[in-house]
């Protein structure tokens, strides 16, 4: 994509979100993508309600895990942290071509983040927000180290989901902090393969649509009612934009968190103490479908984090999309609107709910497509 430079008016340099003032952020907590939030509850339950029996499997789950050393990446440049007993998460959903993804396009030997996620876990760990990002927005991109070790130049209107492409998880992690003022204490990413096993070893999840859905490009075709979908079927939900609302990614996003909160419904039944083998089957795809940042990548360090998080359900997790509007020079891309996005923010930063009146207005908060999923 062509990254805008210009700071003519009307460009959507002069729209962008600035990068937010660095806030005190908590002091490392001593248990320290698309469809990564699922995976990363699922994984959750399946840690929590196993327990002890998972001890002789460590090894082998320890392998299939991927760490990415963030601090070493980032460096001291960073928001400060904050003992206020919350924690903030950035989840991630890649969308490389590469391997067993290629069927879903063409690999281009790039990847971009197609679905960001910060989930704010509040103090006592018995509830959450979740900021869905657009990747669609455009925003300040600041300067990231590549790979191979060069530097990226900073960005006044790229679009979100090219940070990954820059600079990986690292350089994603540095532009939502640069957006928020917030530290993430933790980075999650799962892939689209890993997401379809996990689905179908956890039997299908119950989901009832409320319209039809038909979208050939993410492979969907469900006539309205309920319905139990395999792995290929939730991914294709959670992929597609053309099938509902308006085909953009607002709508797809309504869709993901309808989807997560149905999936979180599920988790809850699945006897994993009565199956070993499910038990099993949910711990190594799970594991094998993540990346986290380095104070994650062993699974004593996951079950730490899972237990943290046993006690948040659908009930008391509260989804909401990043306000934004359509950007009148290009309708494709929005624009974050940056007073209200600027509530959310300090909200977090402080540990307080989201008020209800920062989405509201925003073209993320008035697409219907979520209640086509119930």
């Amino acid at each position: 994509m062509a990254e805008d430079s210009s700071n003519a008016p009307g460009s959507p340099g002069r729209h962008r979100a600035r990068g937010a003032t660095a806030g005190r952020r908590r002091k490392r907590a001593s248990t320290r993508r698309r469809a990564v939030l699922y995976t990363v509850w699922t994984l959750a339950a399946v840690l929590v309600l196993g327990g002890a029996g998972l001890g002789y499997l460590y090894y082998k789950l320890n392998g299939n895990l991927t760490g990415v050393d963030v601090n070493a990446a980032l460096g001291a440049d960073r928001p400060e942290n904050v003992d206020n007993g919350s924690m903030d998460i950035l989840v991630l959903g890649s969308d490389s071509r590469a391997g067993k993804n290629a069927k879903y396009g063409t690999d281009e030997g790039t990847s971009r983040s197609d679905t960001a996620m910060i989930v704010h876990v509040y103090k006592g760990h018995k509830k959450a927000s979740v900021i869905s990002i657009p990747r669609d927005t455009l925003i300040q991109r600041p300067s990231c180290t590549t790979k191979g070790g060069q530097q990226t130049p900073a960005v006044r209107a790229a679009m979100f989901n090219s940070a990954y492409e820059a600079g990986g998880p690292a350089c994603t992690i540095k532009t939502v902090e640069s957006m928020t003022g917030i530290r993430m204490d933790h980075f999650l990413e799962v892939d689209f393969s890993g997401f379809k096993q996990l689905i179908d070893d956890l039997g299908g999840v119950n989901i009832t649509t409320t319209a039809p859905i038909h979208d050939p490009k993410s492979h969907l075709d469900l006539e309205s009612g309920p319905h139990t979908l395999n792995g290929e079927q939730s991914l294709g939900l959670v992929r597609t934009r053309h099938g509902v609302g308006d085909g953009s990614d607002l709508g797809r996003i309504k869709l993901q968190q309808a989807f997560v909160k149905a999936l979180l419904d599920q988790v809850k039944h699945v006897d994993v103490f009565g199956n070993p083998k499910k038990l099993y089957d949910l711990a190594d795809t799970s594991t094998k479908a993540l990346t986290t940042d380095s104070e994650l990548a062993s699974v004593s360090k996951l079950k730490g984090f899972a237990e943290s998080l046993k006690g948040i359900g659908s009930g008391n997790m509260k989804m909401t999309t990043l306000p934004v509007e359509y950007d009148p020079q290009n309708p494709a891309r929005v624009l974050p609107m940056e007073r209200k996005a600027k509530v959310i923010w300090t909200a977090l930063r402080h540990d307080r709910p989201v008020p209800a009146s920062a989405t509201k207005g925003s073209a993320g908060d008035a697409t219907s497509a979520g209640k086509v999923v119930k």
